[in-house]
């Protein structure tokens, strides 16, 4: 399943993709409890206090719920001619999207986590992940565009493959960690070169507004059952900047999580970026940064694209000090 959160009417909405269009969760529980559509004996969002906000709020009602509720809409016209009348299904082009988790409680990344990364930079790969934040406030959804700060002049862009936590883990071995995920969404790992390396902490580096683009959606773990197969690309302005293949991860999915979770609970909404592959803009001869009018396109095998644009903070108006 495709699982993602969307803006419509003032209010984020959980969805999720069937067939070319948008089932709307919230549209959707409207009519049931109207009564304008019966799924079975019990209504399937039988709450209304329910957030239905996010992917993650989406997933709680089940896996198999949510595959028959999309199976018996493809399948039925009558039901799906209701669901488009009330707003409850619509064409994925006319949806804003946000990212898949609008609220998570903490993005923790990888770093130097492809083995030809880090060869790029003539680094030995490291013994253990590499663990950093970025700040939950650099989070932006694909209809958002990442801004320039005033404070970096070398801002990077980083492609990877993020895992979504969906069970509180702590100490969970690796044995057990896809037990742990609910499923996968693209992430750039924006990044302040300068600042990276002119400060000892990353925080900013890796933390300022609009630095963690992320989606389009949550790809659940029936539909990439291995994520270590999948085809990793980056474009900016339409050139490939990035091609590899998340098999080139020195660290896979099942360590990271029972490293990250020694001692550190994990929430249903973490997010985890996994690392980036080679060919980022600080190591290209010669570098090449971000700049306003750049669009970046990520694609990942089996999950999408991530495109965000990039503009430059507003100029001040006339008079502003």
């Amino acid at each position: 399943m495709k699982l993602l959160s969307m803006r419509s009417g003032g209010q984020n909405r959980s969805g999720m993709i069937i067939g070319s269009e948008v089932f709307d969760a919230r549209a959707f529980r409207d009519l049931e409890e109207r009564g304008k559509v019966e799924i079975g004996r019990q209504r399937l969002f039988t709450s209304s206090s329910a957030r239905l906000e996010d992917a993650l709020d989406l997933l709680a009602f089940g896996e198999r719920a949510l595959l028959g509720l999309a199976a018996r809409i493809s399948d039925d016209p009558k039901l799906a001619g209701t669901c488009r009348d009330a707003g409850a299904l619509k064409p994925l082009e006319g949806v804003a999207l946000n990212a898949p988790v609008t609220r998570p409680g903490k993005i923790l990344a990888v770093g130097l986590n492809y083995a030809a990364h880090a060869a790029e930079q003539k680094k030995e790969a490291p013994s253990s992940p590499l663990i950093f934040s970025k700040c939950v406030t650099a989070l932006i959804g694909p209809e958002d565009s990442i801004i320039l700060p005033r404070i970096t002049e070398k801002p990077d862009y980083e492609a990877e493959l993020a895992v979504v936590i969906g069970r509180e883990a702590k100490d969970v071995k690796a044995r057990d960690a896809y037990d742990y995920v609910a499923g996968y969404t693209i992430m750039n790992d924006v990044t302040a070169r300068d600042l990276q390396r002119s400060e000892s902490q990353w925080a900013r580096a890796k933390g300022l507004d609009t630095f963690a683009p992320c989606g389009p959606w949550l790809v659940t773990t029936e539909e990439i059952p291995d994520p270590h197969t999948l085809d990793i690309r980056l474009l900016m302005n339409g050139e490939v900047r990035q091609d590899s293949n998340t098999s080139d991860l020195i660290f896979k999915v099942p360590q990271l999580i029972e490293f990250i979770s020694q001692d550190l609970t994990l929430r249903p909404g973490d997010i985890i970026s996994t690392g980036t592959p080679s060919g980022v803009g600080v190591h290209r001869n010669p570098p090449a940064f971000l700049r306003e009018g750049d669009v970046i396109e990520i694609f990942i095998e089996r999950i999408g694209t991530l495109r965000s644009g990039v503009r430059g903070r507003p100029k001040p108006s006339p008079g502003d000090s």
